[in-house]
């Protein structure tokens, strides 16, 4: 049975910034959750960032140069998280190789977890289309990343890895 890594406070505990969690209503997710499929992890407090926390922003640039050192990620009080976030990201994908997972359900929106948007790094709440830096990291070791309202898509991907491996064995 293949895993799904998700978000930690996805339906979760209230890990986010501000505390809170993400809120989830799924068929979907309720039978993942019942067959033993998830696979929780929040990278931020894994690397021990506390809850609640600054808010956090990429700025000047996309995950991967955060990633590749050209784009750091900061704090609203200006703080230089980068190195913390590079490493939320590496523990992410140690997580995810662990567990074998198949894929992710990550939050959007998140400088870590966002797989369709992410603020624009100036606080203003701006979104701007882009990935967070763990969800950049696992989309580049060929683990598909999916957001909370895509859900359909991603079992959808998960049902045919599976049916691949039944035909294939």
């Amino acid at each position: 049975m293949r895993k799904v890594l998700v978000s930690g406070c996805l339906q979760g505990r209230a890990l986010r910034y501000n505390a809170t969690y993400v809120p989830l209503s799924s068929l979907i997710w309720d039978r993942w959750s019942t067959e033993g499929r998830l696979v929780r992890f929040c990278p931020e407090v894994a690397v021990g960032f506390p809850v609640p926390r600054p808010p956090a922003e990429i700025v000047g640039g996309t995950a991967g140069d955060v990633l590749a050192g050209i784009a750091r990620v900061e704090e609203v009080n200006g703080a230089d998280v980068t190195s913390l976030f590079r490493l939320a990201a590496r523990r992410a994908l140690d997580r995810a190789v662990e567990a074998g997972v198949a894929l992710a359900v990550l939050v959007d929106g998140s400088p870590t977890c966002g797989s369709s948007v992410i603020y624009d790094g100036s606080f203003t709440g701006r979104s701007v289309p882009g990935r967070g830096v763990a969800a950049e990291e696992l989309l580049r070791h060929g683990i598909p990343v999916f957001h909370e309202g895509q859900l359909q898509q991603a079992a959808a991907m998960l049902a045919a890895m599976e049916e691949s491996e039944r035909s294939a064995g």
